[in-house]
């Protein structure tokens, strides 16, 4: 089930890799899709030649590609995500992600209302925590996303435009939502 959720997260951001380019464009340096892209083409084919013991290896496995291959922030963040996923995998999948969010909180000095991925991660996790069903979690993470169009950027490239930063959707926000959809489709 993991693996198959990091492929379909895989396949999610590089169908939406132009979408979340466009967003990038508006208020960062137009390069969100394609790194991202290009950093979870290079994990399949991770996945694709290797073997792993077991689930938290896969994860490591991918964090570890991810930080290797994903220039600007995108890489660190999601490479921490994966990382620290791996090791709260036993503890099951509620316990990964909330670690995952964690290390994405703690890595990027930042919190919720800063128009960042965890506009959309927080609200998931919190979902996911309550017991709340795959589909309300994905609902909550669409819904955090969507919250950031009217936030002014108080992290990252788009900090730099201040209050022009508002009235966009955050493109990590935005890949955070493909994160949760890709999970909701293969974990639910």
């Amino acid at each position: 089930m993991i693996e198959a959720w990091i492929r379909e997260f895989a396949r999610l951001v590089v169908a939406e890799a132009p979408r979340l380019t466009e967003l990038d464009s508006a208020i960062g340096d137009a390069d969100h899709g394609s790194n991202l892209s290009r950093g979870l083409t290079a994990v399949v084919a991770a996945l694709d030649e290797g073997s792993f013991d077991d689930d938290a290896a896969l994860l490591k496995k991918v964090g570890m590609v991810l930080v290797s291959t994903v220039g600007g922030a995108s890489g660190p963040l999601y490479g921490t995500f994966f990382l620290r996923a791996a090791g709260a995998l036993p503890g099951g999948v509620p316990s990964a992600f909330r670690a995952g969010v964690d290390g994405v909180a703690a890595r990027g000095k930042s919190t919720t209302g800063e128009k960042t991925m965890l506009d959309a991660l927080v609200p998931a996790v919190e979902a996911l925590e309550a017991g709340k069903d795959w589909g309300e979690v994905l609902a909550a993470a669409e819904a955090g996303r969507d919250a950031t169009v009217p936030l002014v950027a108080r992290k990252g490239r788009a900090s730099y435009l201040g209050e022009r930063s508002a009235g966009h959707v955050d493109p990590g926000a935005a890949s955070a939502a493909l994160l949760v959809a890709a999970a909701a489709s293969t974990l639910g």
